[in-house]
């Protein structure tokens, strides 16, 4: 006979209660049932574990046979407790990467949502570029991404998750900053452009034509927003990419083209199964997207 879980377990309750009726209580077994498991772990070990009939007192067998079985017992409640919880999400280990924006945008929103479902899941949480994102997925060393797709993408499972409008932004002195409608191509022919990696992708020839008379590019959010503070130039940034760093003096003005956006998906590698705490975020951060949308924190 195979020793079970469940016979180690009722022999702990009885050595602990000292008599079969308390144990049987614990057990939600009768009487009678846990009885017949003594005598079945007895007959299995082939020595008694109790002095008497009564259950009362532990022969030397039976004091080592508890130690063990309350550690065999305790290590078995751990294990499947662990297992429960990476079940249904409350433990594990998830890795994402997204945009700048996004992470200090949409990432916080979601976490002030719902940080208490995460109190047991470790989150890796790291903002790059859109092409960054693209390799680390390929690579298998992000779980989710948060980017622009490009045309890379086909090894990846991708879902629209929000668009983003593209606009100037300008210092506040700057005659740019005193009006308040959209931007045309042609008001910015004379103006001194930070192009950056993602203003290069707006297509279309006003576009490549102002992108070529550039001759300052930035990469870095925060180079670029301290060079437009500075009256060095202007430059063209998705709303969100604008507003990301938290409250500034800047304006920010909307292109004239409406069809001008940037479209951010919600990425995994195709085929890749996610833990359920990796979808549990995924499904969290759709949700808080279109909350944001409704509220009109984000765009659409």
């Amino acid at each position: 006979m195979t020793l079970k879980i469940e016979l180690l377990r009722g022999f702990v309750a009885v050595a602990r209660c000292g008599n079969l009726t308390d144990a049987a209580l614990v057990l939600k077994r009768t009487p009678s049932a846990v009885s017949m498991m003594m005598k079945q772990l007895e007959t299995h070990l082939g020595e008694p574990l109790f002095e008497t009939d009564r259950k009362n007192k532990l022969t030397a067998l039976g004091e080592f046979v508890l130690e063990q079985s309350e550690q065999e017992v305790q290590h078995f409640d751990n294990t499947v407790r662990a297992i429960e919880n990476f079940a249904d999400a409350s433990l594990g280990h998830v890795r994402i990467a997204t945009v700048p924006s996004v992470a200090g945008t949409i990432i916080p929103q979601v976490f002030a949502r719902k940080i208490d479902t995460y109190d047991k899941v470790r989150i890796d949480l790291r903002d790059m570029d859109s092409k960054s994102v693209l390799h680390e997925l390929s690579r298998g060393r992000i779980d989710i991404g948060i980017a622009t797709l490009g045309v890379n993408g086909s090894s990846l499972h991708s879902q629209l998750l929000l668009t983003d409008r593209f606009g100037v932004l300008v210092a506040p002195n700057h005659p740019l900053a005193r009006g308040t409608g959209p931007v045309n191509w042609k008001a910015l022919e004379n103006e001194r452009l930070i192009a950056n990696s993602l203003s290069d992708g707006i297509p279309g020839p006003e576009s490549e034509k102002i992108h070529a008379r550039s001759r300052l590019s930035a990469h870095n959010l925060t180079s670029i927003l301290g060079m437009v503070r500075a009256g060095i130039g202007v430059t063209i940034l998705p709303e969100m990419a604008a507003i990301s760093s938290g409250p500034s003096d800047l304006v920010f003005r909307p292109l004239a083209d409406e069809t001008l956006k940037r479209h951010i998906h919600l990425l995994r590698k195709a085929g890749s199964a996610l833990s359920p705490a990796a979808r549990k975020l995924e499904k969290d951060i759709i949700e808080t997207v279109e909350a944001l949308t409704t509220e009109h924190l984000c765009f659409r």
